[in-house]
């Protein structure tokens, strides 16, 4: 189980990554959720990870940590959803089908520029799409665990 605690003093101490095992998606709701209660002062969080990986679960806890009662579902065909009635915006980006990094630059500036404007936090899944360089984002990398295992390895790499 994930204590709050923990990924508290992990991204207050800005090391330079950390790692979990989440067994499942009632343990990644939680890790979003206390991840929710740590980035108050990010703006910006990168989720990368292959497709089923848990990415839009992941967000799911941070809507819940932010005090979010709308549903989350994944922006992959609508690109983004804007989530603004809880303790902070969230607005959650896929860039998944944008096979041209230009706009997926375009629609990111677009969308952190509301997410500035609001106070709010901008999710990005598939950031690889981006060709910017952004050096204040938090990222979480989602892999699965090795062949037979169950769950899910998260990594975290605070800002620079």
């Amino acid at each position: 189980m994930i204590h709050k605690i923990e990924i508290n003093t992990i991204i207050k101490e800005h090391s330079n990554q950390s790692n979990w095992v989440l067994r499942d998606h009632d343990e990644t709701i939680l890790f979003g959720q206390s991840l929710a209660d740590t980035l108050k002062k990010t703006n910006i969080l990168f989720l990368e990870g292959p497709l089923g990986a848990g990415k839009t679960s992941l967000v799911k806890g941070i809507a819940k940590g932010l005090n979010i009662k709308e549903p989350i579902t994944s922006p992959t065909f609508a690109l983004s959803h804007h989530y603004l009635h809880g303790s902070r915006a969230l607005i959650h980006l896929d860039l998944y089908r944008l096979e041209k990094a230009q706009a997926a630059n375009e629609l990111f500036l677009q969308e952190e520029e509301t997410a500035t404007m609001l106070n709010g936090l901008i999710v990005i899944e598939w950031p690889s799409r981006l060709s910017l360089k952004v050096d204040d984002a938090y990222q979480i990398s989602i892999k699965y665990l090795p062949h037979g295992a169950q769950g899910r390895k998260i990594q975290l790499i605070p800002s620079t």
